[in-house]
């Protein structure tokens, strides 16, 4: 019996260490929390290589060869689906009947298929991004719970197994599969944690953009990598004068919708921010031209002037509206400078009457800016 005992620990240990290798791998190759089909693979590659090292040195019992196998099968079917399931279990499948012995089949059927199937059909299928939840353990331990029953009797029908084999294989199975329910949940609840600070450190409150800590860092690597880039700066024309008519909370509403626009009227690879107030940033990325840059800055202008802001007629236009500025040219210079000279363009923009683009012209050394 201690032999037994011992047995089962090893095998738990083993479990729960690789497990844990593999869980700190998944958070650094996979940072972004994304499921890909190569985290699928990835998962499939382990399991079956868990699996096979729990059944590489079995207890053995009058010709069975016992080990905790189901555990491993019976959680990636529970986490992942039957399919990610069977494919886990193919390579198991193939080294047991290698083994050969006078339970090879009900080694197989039982400790294999059977897991699988259970754990399939407990899985929480309105789970989508499977591998970074938080798992049910209540829902996994029940469904464990059939199996485990499921398993005994059969056994207890088709193999010399006795009860006190049994009854241990059950007990040492329900441990090992929530110690590796509680490792998944404690690690994806540090990463999702982590994830979560990150997200909130990097964005505006009140506009949910990003804030210009991200904008800083991800346009820093543009610019450190030479990629050319087009700042710009914008500030809502005549905006303490629509918070002091309407108040702060229509105000504060005015900054989000600005916010979604320039997001929506913008590209994917580019990065719009708060600046702070009512002013805005963005990096253009990468723009074929001049005449591209200005062609985006030029449509979310319009797109701001001609959104039907709530009270915008009270305004001393008559519609809501901004100034932008623009710093064209990036090569040889430094982010603060890029910055610095859209920010000049744009105030050049509001001494100019408004609702307007500016775009920054370093040739002209007394004036340091240019009308476009």
């Amino acid at each position: 019996m201690s032999s037994l005992f011992f047995f089962f620990l090893e095998n738990m240990a083993l479990i729960i260490a690789l497990l844990y290798l593999a869980l700190k791998a998944k958070e650094l190759l996979f940072p972004e929390l994304t499921e890909s089909k190569l985290l699928v693979v990835l998962s499939i590659l382990f399991i079956g290589f868990l699996t096979f090292s729990v059944m590489y040195n079995p207890y053995i019992h009058e010709g069975m060869r016992l080990d905790l196998r189901e555990v491993p099968l019976y959680f990636i079917s529970y986490l992942g689906g039957w399919k990610v399931g069977i494919l886990s279990a193919v390579f198991p499948s193939f080294y047991r009947y290698s083994l050969g012995g006078p339970t090879v089949i009900e080694g197989i059927l039982q400790s294999v298929a059977l897991p699988v199937i259970i754990g399939s059909l407990f899985r929480d299928k309105r789970t989508v991004n499977k591998f970074f939840v938080l798992l049910d353990l209540k829902r996994m331990m029940i469904g464990l719970l059939v199996f485990e029953i499921l398993k005994s009797l059969w056994m207890w029908a088709t193999t010399p197994a006795t009860f006190l084999i049994i009854f241990s294989m059950m007990l040492f199975a329900g441990i090992a599969t929530l110690a590796m329910g509680m490792i998944v949940n404690g690690e994806n609840h540090h990463i999702l944690i982590r994830k979560e600070l990150e997200f909130y450190s990097n964005q505006d409150p009140l506009t949910h953009l990003p804030n210009m800590r991200y904008f800083r860092k991800k346009v820093q690597t543009l610019v450190s990598q030479h990629v050319p880039v087009a700042i710009v700066m914008l500030d809502v024309d005549y905006f303490k004068n629509y918070n002091d008519t309407h108040g702060h909370q229509k105000g504060d509403a005015v900054l989000r919708s600005i916010g979604q626009l320039m997001r929506d009227y913008t590209r994917n690879k580019d990065y719009v921010a708060r600046y702070g107030g009512e002013e805005f940033i963005f990096c253009i990325t990468d723009p074929l031209d001049d005449h591209e840059a200005l062609a985006i800055v030029e449509r979310v202008r319009e797109q701001i002037e001609q959104y039907p802001f709530e009270g915008e007629e009270l305004q001393p236009e008559g519609k809501l509206t901004v100034s932008m500025g623009v710093s064209l040219h990036s090569c040889h210079k430094t982010l603060d400078q890029l910055i610095g000279e859209a920010d000049q363009a744009m105030y050049q923009s509001k001494r100019n009457g408004r609702n307007q683009i500016s775009a920054f012209a370093a040739e002209e050394k007394r004036e340091s800016r240019k009308i476009i």
